[in-house]
């Protein structure tokens, strides 16, 4: 038996991962002096985080150090236990590279350890829902190899499609360019944003109204479904739930997935697409560009 990690940024209920026995390591978020954890709701209050993000202010986050790695692998390897982590994509933050050094530290003390570190290219619930394919390969007897190279097979069919209400959060963060947020906040225009190949965001379309913004991010998902009565769609949200049921409710007027659902964004996430983003996750036949 191996164990299944992850982190914060994978936007799914701790109770899920706690019922699934998979472990994740918190991101950490600062405001108005005080740090807290990300860990998913577990003692942290999402609506009044997200009262916050409705006044404009900015929180900060903090990668995950490797020391912290060091400390959260060293418990599976001083038990002989073999891990993989699936972690948040490198290409929005440098958690990944961390955790490869602390997965070299930690075989330095312990040369046996078998332990994986798997860069998902995704966030939120895109990160989430490779974790949740993770766990069902599990269960169906996938090896740590067999695991990992499903994962390497399928990593650039987790589509993810976004849509914010202001720019501003992700450009501030560093997240998008000066330009792409430019373009977006002209005529209240709402942009359709992506995650590409390097698993990064991408601005890929801008329509002009929230309702049309919100029936894009659901037709592209339903377009990306090979099979839809297989299919798996999270949404995630930064507090505006109301819009999130709207798009859920799009994509069942034309197909009927096995498992939908609206999930809370993340205090990481959320600090860097501000209040009212939607995003919804869906591992289908379209690869990535």
């Amino acid at each position: 038996m191996y164990q299944i990690l992850t982190d914060s940024c994978c936007d799914l209920p701790h109770e899920f991962l706690e019922e699934n026995h998979v472990d994740y390591i918190s991101m950490e978020v600062t405001w108005d002096g005080k740090t807290y954890l990300d860990d998913l709701g577990k003692t942290f209050d999402h609506k009044k985080f997200y009262d916050l993000l409705k006044t404009g202010t900015m929180p900060s986050t903090t990668q995950v150090n490797i020391g912290r790695y060091v400390e959260f692998f060293t418990e599976y390897a001083k038990k002989n236990i073999p891990f993989i982590y699936i972690g948040f994509t490198s290409g929005m933050s440098g958690s990944y590279q961390s955790a490869l050094q602390a997965a070299r530290i930690v075989k330095e003390d312990y040369p046996d350890a078998q332990a994986e570190i798997f860069d998902s290219r995704g966030a939120c619930t895109g990160l989430g829902l490779m974790v949740y394919d993770a766990i069902e390969k599990q269960k169906e007897g996938y090896s740590l190899q067999e695991l990992q190279s499903w994962l390497f097979a399928n990593r650039f069919n987790y589509n993810s499609w976004v849509t914010v209400t202001d720019l501003n959060h992700l450009y501030k963060g560093g997240r998008i360019s000066r330009t792409s947020a430019a373009l977006g906040g002209l005529l209240s225009i709402k942009p359709i944003i992506s995650v590409n190949r390097a698993g990064e965001l991408k601005v890929i379309g801008k329509v002009r109204t929230r309702h049309k913004a919100l029936q894009r991010i659901a037709d592209l998902t339903v377009q990306s479904m090979e099979k839809p009565e297989d299919s798996v769609v999270f949404i995630a949200t930064s507090g505006d739930f109301e819009s999130a049921e709207v798009a859920k409710d799009m994509i069942l007027e034309q197909v009927t997935p096995a498992h939908i659902q609206i999930v809370p964004m993340g205090t990481t996430i959320s600090s860097h697409t501000g209040w009212g983003c939607i995003a919804i996750f869906v591992r289908g036949k379209d690869v990535r560009e």
